[in-house]
């Protein structure tokens, strides 16, 4: 069974930058898409961005030009550089494998980490 560990989360004052981790238990990482996804208190669950098995990437219109995926297949890793903080980037972030051609989520989650950006 696969198991998500993220770390990488805290608190953070607005301009900030923080990277999270997600290290994957199991084989066959390599052929996944993976994600991140996030939710803030009384929203839904929403996608912040996505990585292919070829390294392509999609991001929300609200991270643009400040969050990087990214992935490293040798060591199970996907990581999530977040710059220029904003107080709306609040939320609960959660690691996800995806699926193998489309890039609807996965059935796989991590347990969530917290980034708190704040003054």
């Amino acid at each position: 069974q696969v198991q998500l560990v993220e770390s990488g989360g805290g608190l953070v004052q607005p301009g900030g930058s923080l990277k999270l981790s997600c290290v994957a238990s199991g084989s066959g990482f390599n052929i996944y898409r993976w994600g991140w996804y996030r939710q803030a208190p009384g929203k839904q669950r929403e996608l912040v961005a996505l990585i292919t098995s070829g390294g392509g990437t999609n991001y929300a219109d609200s991270v643009k030009g400040r969050f990087t995926i990214s992935r490293d297949n040798a060591k199970n890793a996907v990581y999530l550089g977040m710059n220029s903080l904003k107080p709306e980037d609040t939320a609960v972030y959660y690691c996800n494998r995806g699926r193998l051609t489309t890039n609807a989520p996965g059935d796989v989650w991590g347990q969530g980490t917290q980034v708190t950006v704040s003054s």
